[in-house]
């Protein structure tokens, strides 16, 4: 399974996002979690399984939450670009592809 590399931002959109939840009803930052982590897996053990949104950017969208793990897959790693809100302006993320 290739290596997953978080964005710095994607680290923190997960955890604001956690949190969030969690202020939001007692347990749900932990489902939200758990519902990112069993994405997370299936995006490392199947990585070419989400569709490419352009050039070679793929999206997973989460099962229960209104969000999507934006991903670049190279020969090396997967590099996980954004946690995203789907609710929020799209594309705010692109500006990660050259970090």
């Amino acid at each position: 399974m290739p290596r997953l590399i978080f964005h710095p931002a994607a680290d923190a959109e997960l955890i604001a996002a956690a949190e969030f939840y969690e202020s939001q009803a007692n347990g749900l930052g932990r489902d939200f979690l758990d519902e990112t982590s069993h994405a997370l897996s299936r995006i490392g053990d199947f990585p070419q399984a989400w569709p490419v949104m352009e050039a070679d950017i793929r999206r997973c969208l989460l099962k229960r939450f209104p969000y999507a793990i934006f991903y670049r897959l190279t020969v090396e790693h997967i590099r996980i670009l954004a946690i995203a809100d789907l609710r929020r302006e799209p594309g705010y993320w692109r500006e990660r592809l050259t970090d």
